[in-house]
């Protein structure tokens, strides 16, 4: 009986699974037609850079205040590559991305052999490094103006029309969190989650922590880079603003509202920040980070597993049936039931 009951809670949790995909699917394909194409996007572009930094902070254990750096080296390296090149904007954003993953191959090395917020300080510093170079190679960078007028370019395709051009980048932000959710549920996420959890004892078991922990790294990275490529696009130009450390911030907001760790919440808090945003801006409203932080304590105050967290812990507690306890029918004779005579 209690197989059976294992049984209907597991095909219960497959069908709830691949029920969330296909809506997941569907709102994704949809979102251009409920919003404004753009800022359609900037969604899926940001909920892959949060899904990308999820996979550092909640499966990893590692806290990046420099993220902003992969997101803004792929921008500027798809904006250059781009103009100098007029390559298909596939191309420029492949190259943007491998630029971000050979940057992070360096800081990674370095920053993995620390942990906690030493880990933290040293990824904040190269990103500030990379911010002040961005900002003094005018020659190449712009500068405080940035990179301007930045192609969109698909054989084919007039991606001129924004709407067309969210179809055109959903692919690459689909097979991105495809990547991610592979990586997670494969033997390598396991040890992933393993060293997060007791790194010492991962390591007596042969396991290299350091070196799991840098290719992590490295892959986070990339998907940054992946996404702050197709920002840039989107967008035709590449700000200081992509290498700021406020963006680090911005990215790790959205990972912490969504729920850490749960990868899908990651997306989840990017569009409710980003749409936030964009409606307090057309709104008129200039102190947008005023309102986003307070809805932002709010949330972790109240919901202290993320939205995301929150939702998935009660679906699973409604779930979990609890399991009937089976007590024995004991017959007695009536004379066991007569009380035993005393002197």
């Amino acid at each position: 009986m209690i197989l059976t009951l294992l049984d209907r809670l597991n095909r219960r949790r497959a069908w709830l699974r691949w029920g969330l995909l296909a809506a997941g699917l569907l709102v994704a394909f949809g979102l251009p037609w409920t919003l404004y194409p753009p800022v359609a996007t900037d969604i899926v572009c940001w909920g892959l850079f949060a899904v990308a930094f999820d996979l550092l902070l909640g499966h990893a254990g590692l806290l990046s205040f420099g993220h902003a750096a992969f997101w803004g080296t792929s921008a500027y390296g798809t904006g250059l590559i781009a103009i100098h090149s007029g390559v298909p904007f596939y191309v420029a954003v492949l190259g943007g991305t491998a630029a971000a993953a050979m940057l992070a191959l360096p800081i990674g090395y370095l920053a993995v052999r620390r942990s906690g917020i030493y880990f933290a300080m040293i990824t904040l510093a190269f990103a500030q490094m990379v911010y002040f170079v961005t900002n003094q190679w005018r020659d190449v960078t712009g500068g405080e103006n940035g990179l301007q007028g930045i192609p969109r370019t698909l054989p084919g395709f007039d991606l001129s029309n924004s709407f067309v051009f969210y179809y055109a980048a959903l692919p690459v932000v689909l097979l991105g969190l495809l990547a991610a959710w592979r990586i997670v549920h494969s033997p390598f996420g396991r040890v992933l989650a393993a060293a997060r959890e007791n790194p010492a004892r991962v390591r007596a078991l042969g396991y290299p922590a350091d070196h799991y922990k840098l290719v992590i790294f490295v892959i986070s990275a990339f998907l940054a880079g992946l996404a702050g490529g197709l920002y840039a696009v989107n967008h035709g130009f590449a700000s200081l603003q992509e290498v700021y450390w406020t963006t680090s911030g911005k990215v790790a907001m959205m990972t912490i509202l969504g729920g850490i760790g749960t990868l899908w919440g990651s997306l989840v808090g990017a569009a409710a920040i980003v749409r936030l945003e964009d409606w307090l801006a057309t709104a008129g409203f200039e102190a947008t980070g005023l309102v986003t932080g307070v809805i932002f304590i709010a949330v972790v105050l109240i919901f202290r597993r993320g939205i995301w967290g929150t939702i998935t812990h009660l679906l699973r507690a409604r779930a979990v049936a609890p399991v009937p306890q089976i007590e024995p029918h004991l017959e007695h004779d009536h004379d066991e039931l007569q009380p035993t005579p005393t002197n």
